[in-house]
């Protein structure tokens, strides 16, 4: 009896069918666009709860990384990448202190440890 009605319905028979997935991304699309909170979400987008929990469950389920392969693809096989890199050189100096410079009466460590990194040694 439940199984009947969930096959009518074309649903797993929990709880209501899903928003419209085009709506919802543009939900998504509208909040990282503008930077805006969920709270401030139009209307015509839908509740801001149905939105917000579809970017915690697509991201835990991994839908984010299909759908970034799949359009670096598309636009790969069209020539349409462009990898651009853009290196900032803005220096951020640190307080004295957080470098664990040597303070009065406090002899430097004669044997400083050193991590070696996993980075490819530049040429």
């Amino acid at each position: 009896m439940g199984s009947d009605r969930a096959a009518d319905a074309g649903r797993s028979g929990r709880g209501r069918r899903w928003a419209d997935h085009r709506r919802t991304l543009e939900a998504i699309a509208w909040k990282y666009r503008t930077g805006s909170p969920w709270r401030d979400l139009p209307a015509e987008l839908g509740p801001l709860q149905t939105a917000h929990k579809r970017v915690i469950r697509w991201a835990a389920d991994g839908t984010w990384e299909r759908v970034l392969a799949a359009v670096l693809a598309m636009a790969d096989a069209h020539d349409e990448v462009g990898w651009t890199v853009a290196v900032d050189s803005t220096v951020c100096r640190a307080h004295q202190h957080a470098a664990d410079a040597r303070k009065r009466g406090r002899p430097a460590d004669p044997n400083p440890t050193i991590t070696r990194s996993d980075a490819p040694v530049a040429a």
